[in-house]
């Protein structure tokens, strides 16, 4: 691997010197284009994948329709990902990049061993499982709970306190798949949250103005 400098800044912990050599010289990088599929539905992995830098979304499909779990950032790794390593499983979820994305590489094989011989590494996957159940949960309740305005919302919200802009990338037709909603639904109540002056539609793009 010729520079290691950039992954020890998206993962800070893997600088313990045991660890940080094995996942150096086992690894690989792998860079993904915007909306390249980086895990299927149904694979087996090899490796676990996590970000340097960039974003993947993960989702699940049904009757044509995307179910957005979660989005994966830097420093983070995937908990679907996770699962399916574990117990040598196929992948219940799909991942794909929102941007171009790269990507550390960790051989399935290693993940248990460095769990018992690192702390760092296995307080990492502790991490991963924790947070993104706390995130699921969520996801759970506003289903249940919130009306689509609501879920709407705060998908918006969410997607902005992420990526650090005022400006959400998708078409009404990308955010109906990911909210498990129909287009028209989407693109009713956005044309509503323009006229109510809280975003402003612009193409394949929203801005927010207040929410």
């Amino acid at each position: 691997m010729e520079s290691n400098s950039h992954i020890l800044k998206a993962f800070p912990f893997l600088q313990r010197p045991g660890l940080e050599k094995e996942l150096l010289e086992n690894s690989s990088i792998m860079m993904a284009e915007k909306n390249e599929v980086i895990v299927n539905e149904g694979q087996y992995l090899k490796v676990l994948p996590l970000v340097i830098s960039g974003t993947f979304r993960v989702f699940q499909t049904s009757e044509d329709r995307e179910v957005l779990l979660y989005y994966v950032q830097r420093g983070e790794t995937c908990m679907m990902s996770l699962t399916s390593c574990f117990f040598n499983m196929p992948s219940p979820s799909k991942a794909v990049a929102e941007e171009q994305t790269e990507i550390l590489c960790v051989p399935t094989r290693f993940i248990q061993q460095w769990q018992r011989q690192y702390d760092e590494w296995n307080q990492f996957v502790i991490r991963t499982f924790q947070g993104r159940y706390n995130e699921l949960l969520s996801s759970f309740n506003s289903v249940v709970f919130n009306n689509i305005e609501a879920r709407i919302e705060d998908y918006l919200k969410t997607y902005v306190n992420k990526k650090q802009t005022d400006r959400v990338v998708s078409t009404h037709m990308s955010l109906a798949n990911e909210l498990g909603t129909t287009r028209v639904v989407v693109s009713r109540i956005l044309k509503q949250m323009e006229a109510d002056g809280k975003v402003e539609l612009l193409r394949g793009e929203i801005r927010i103005i207040k929410l």
